[in-house]
């Protein structure tokens, strides 16, 4: 009979041994991941998805974009594209132009060689990125996050060894901001400690400051020393102006300061898929910026060496062709109007039912969500009885609901309020 140590050294295991992975604990599923795959399985034939963060069309199915399809198409004939490697740091003129695209052409900035840019995995892999290469690189170690904030912010910090704190944002009382609460909270901040800011259509609330509010910010910022680090994913699916949607993030570069931007074209170009995006790091010198340039290139080394190629080659061909931006603009303007008018067409249906409370918050916030005031256990209720899918916290992915189907939501949310839990 073979001895014990025998048959180890064969590389024979008997089937009474434990795993070497046996203390492994099974992990709870991601949120927005689990309310996905159960409306995936669920055999309704009435059943809503309001979960996870992405445009759809009237008819609830997945969107993708005109320009999107030209460009790809344009690739596909292009003899000249091949598939090497690219850079570490990514595709050099996609680099160029995302930059240009969040900070302006005419930017000082840029001019000035004073932003480093390196492509990324959409905005969750700049985020981590930037988290990274500032865990590493910069003195301070507590970073403060908006109450509420979408939740795999604290993932990307807490990876990178830093200490998490959160500033007031959102005032249940109103469905609106907590303006006094966030000056209170980010002026007796730790000095120098990082700020993560979202430029704009805020996740999870849809609550965005004023311009006017967005320069006191600033201000207090600038005085406290504190570093923004700007979350950029909706530019231009907001108020349908690329522009006009990174204005906070142009106001803290205009002063001289530095930032950091990270940017994703998952919403603003339907790209999920591609996980195309882009770090920025705005330096008060060129000299600095080169020597951040070449440390994120070993943050990103052993990750994944490079990013892929295809996702960049659609937004650059978009950005660099005056006619293809203009039609992209064009899209992004359809896309916004279309939410609007379902907000409208939301809260109209609401008031026509006489659902109890003030619903004019679903209008007033902006972007594709709504912080729609039901707890727990109405959105409990509703996908039970009605089949839709939402967070738990009541947010509403207001681009994943179409003109015949907000009759349908306004049912269920009238049922789940008057109800008595």
């Amino acid at each position: 009979m073979d001895s014990p140590i025998a048959n180890e050294a064969a590389g024979i295991v008997s089937d009474g041994d434990e795993s070497l992975f046996h203390n492994v604990p099974l992990a709870p599923d991601v949120p927005v991941y689990a309310v996905m795959a159960a409306y995936k399985t669920d055999p309704s034939p009435n059943k809503l998805n309001l979960g996870i963060g992405v445009y759809r069309t009237e008819d609830g199915q997945p969107h993708m974009l005109n320009v999107v399809r030209r460009a790809e198409q344009m690739l596909v004939n292009e003899l000249s594209v091949d598939k090497e490697y690219l850079p570490i740091t990514g595709m050099a003129e996609f680099n160029k132009l995302s930059a240009k695209l969040v900070f302006g052409p005419e930017s000082p900035a840029i001019k000035e060689s004073r932003v480093t840019t390196v492509q990324c995995l959409s905005g969750t892999g700049s985020l981590r990125i930037g988290a990274d290469f500032l865990g590493k690189h910069y003195h301070q170690h507590t970073v403060y996050l908006s109450q509420p904030t979408y939740g795999n912010h604290p993932n990307f910090f807490s990876a990178a060894g830093f200490a998490l704190k959160t500033y007031r944002y959102y005032d249940a009382k109103t469905c609106g901001l907590d303006f006094q609460g966030l000056l209170d909270d980010l002026g007796s901040a730790t000095t120098g400690a990082i700020v993560l800011l979202q430029a704009s259509g805020h996740n999870p609330t849809g609550v965005d400051p004023t311009s006017q509010q967005w320069e006191q910010i600033r201000q207090l910022m600038r005085l406290k020393r504190l570093l923004p680090f700007f979350d950029c994913a909706y530019q231009g699916l907001v108020s349908g102006s690329p522009n006009a949607d990174v204005e906070p993030v142009r106001m803290f570069v205009s002063d001289g300061g530095e930032c950091l931007v990270a940017q994703s074209y998952s919403k603003t170009m339907g790209l999920y898929a591609e996980r195309i995006g882009a770090l920025h790091i705005v330096c008060k010198k060129a000299e600095v910026a080169r020597c951040v340039e070449s440390q994120l290139r070993l943050v990103i080394r052993p990750m994944y060496s490079s990013p892929p190629i295809h996702g960049a080659s659609i937004v650059t061909t978009i950005l660099r062709d005056r006619d293809m931006y203009n039609e992209w603009i064009i899209e992004l303007k359809a896309m916004c109007d279309r939410i609007a008018r379902v907000r409208q067409q939301l809260f109209d249906a609401l008031h026509v039912r006489g659902t109890p409370g003030n619903w004019s918050h679903i209008t007033r916030q902006v972007g594709m969500y709504t912080f729609s005031g039901l707890n727990e256990e109405q959105v409990a209720f509703m996908t039970k009885e009605y089949h839709i899918y939402m967070s738990s916290d009541g947010r509403i992915n207001m681009a994943g609901l179409g003109s015949k189907t907000v009759p349908y939501l306004a049912d269920a949310m009238h049922a789940a309020v008057t109800r008595t839990f």
